[in-house]
């Protein structure tokens, strides 16, 4: 992406500050911040999403929204009354410097491809990478990403093609969709890392990448990533990608645009969950769940009520902040999935590691989803599939969506490092018992 082109997005960006507050001064006056309003009902908060507020969760009758004084001043205006919650932005003291790093040490695009090129490099008998789409402004001409994934597992003939017909079974996990949650990124590459630096040395992590293949996207929303990391030390609050079709209001959501159970959120393209003009209308969505489709194979009936089978195979894990939930399908309907017991059985067997507490979008978040990834993999593929809130429930330096660098290792991947390895364990049946 040139400088030009990220400075106009970021603009833009700015721009639909009134509304959902992604960014700030230079001089950093007027940070959003988060503002907690109770005694809403879930018709409230969606009428709310649905006018452009950036929602960051809502449970129990209380919704956290993210803005500035001026989104505070205009919900007041609106008859609500928001109070303070939390800072947004934390400590910033670099735990690391290097090239390719912002807000203490995160990751831009490059540093996290070039880490993904580095270790297929020094590690071609046990890493695989794939180039599996483009991003948007890529498809447009206009820069942009490609979209990577890496295939993980002690490889021998066969392995780790894009082909659902694989003699192994497959843990695949994708991080940063919504690209300010930039903790998610670097919990997957902490996951690659773990991997192969555990093989021959570690009994377990042996054991997993002889048997099973892991594979990651730990960036599946590179354009938002961009604009994210143009802030610096001040990360642009920018959740979408970065289609500016729409004009000032920039991006779609792409964790409400995936083509299975689409339709039921905003259709404002102001709004943090615009859905987008149709299904899958987004590269980065159709990228996804092209290289889905390729690697797990197709499981399970159409009918909604029909289950995967017991001997159904592989797991999915959908990577986002903020919260401390295992997410189970499904979040466009409030009907029971049909293999809901194990699903949740599984779900508890990963919470005892970060104790998340699990359940459907609409026991945890309070809201339902449509269009969302983990929907797709198990609705159309019968993919065990779960989607990680990760991050405190909205205090504290490793809440939120943009947690302390130094939580990565203080916090984050140390309760979450046992629960992936649960699910990449289980990948061979994760129906069965």
């Amino acid at each position: 992406m040139t400088a030009k082109r990220l400075l106009s997005l970021a603009g833009i960006a700015a721009l639909t500050v009134a509304m959902s507050g992604p960014a700030q001064a230079d001089d950093g006056a007027d940070l959003p911040v988060t503002w907690q309003i109770a005694d809403l009902s879930a018709s409230e908060v969606s009428t709310l999403a649905n006018e452009g507020y950036d929602i960051a969760r809502y449970a129990d009758g209380t919704a956290i929204i993210v803005g500035t004084d001026d989104v505070a001043e205009q919900l007041r205006a609106d008859g609500y009354e928001p109070t303070f919650h939390d800072t947004i932005y934390k400590d910033t003291s670099p735990i690391s410097t290097a090239e390719d790093t912002f807000y203490g040490g995160y990751r831009t695009v490059e540093g996290h491809h070039a880490h993904l090129e580095q270790v297929a490099a020094d590690n071609p008998e046990l890493a695989t990478l794939h180039d599996i789409g483009d991003s948007w402004l890529k498809t447009q001409g206009e820069g942009g990403h490609d979209i990577l994934a890496i295939c993980l597992t002690n490889k021998n003939d066969g392995d780790c093609e894009l082909s659902p017909d694989s003699e192994k079974p497959r843990f695949s996990l994708m991080g940063q969709m919504h690209s300010r949650e930039i903790a998610t990124g670097e919990i997957a590459q902490k996951w690659i890392d773990k991997l192969v630096a555990g093989y021959g040395t570690d009994d377990a992590v042996t054991e997993l990448m002889d048997t099973t293949e892991m594979w990651v996207v730990p960036i599946a929303n590179p354009d938002g990533v961009d604009i994210v990391a143009s802030g610096g030390d001040s990360p642009v609050l920018h959740r979408k990608n970065a289609n500016d079709s729409n004009g000032s209001c920039v991006g779609i959501d792409l964790n409400r645009n995936s083509s299975f159970g689409w339709g039921d959120d905003s259709t404002n393209p102001c709004s943090e969950t615009y859905q987008g003009p149709s299904a899958a209308s987004e590269p980065e969505v159709s990228a996804i769940e092209d290289w889905l489709r390729a690697i797990h194979p197709d499981q399970r009936e159409d009918a909604l009520d029909a289950p995967a089978p017991d001997d159904a195979r592989d797991v999915f894990i959908s990577l986002h902040s903020y919260g401390e939930y295992i997410i189970v399908p499904w979040g466009f309907t409030d009907d029971t999935a049909p293999n809901d017991a194990k699903l949740r059985e599984l779900g508890a067997a990963m919470a005892e590691h970060n104790d998340y507490f699990v359940g459907t979008n609409t026991d945890t978040v309070g809201y339902g989803t449509s269009g969302t990834t983990d929907d797709m993999t198990y609705g159309e593929l019968g993919v065990a599939s779960f989607t990680f809130e990760m991050g405190g429930n909205g205090w504290g330096s490793c809440a939120g969506f943009l947690p302390a660098y130094s939580c990565l290792d203080s916090e984050l991947w140390p309760i979450n490092e046992g629960a992936l390895m649960v699910a990449a364990q289980a990948a061979a049946a994760p129906y069965a018992g």
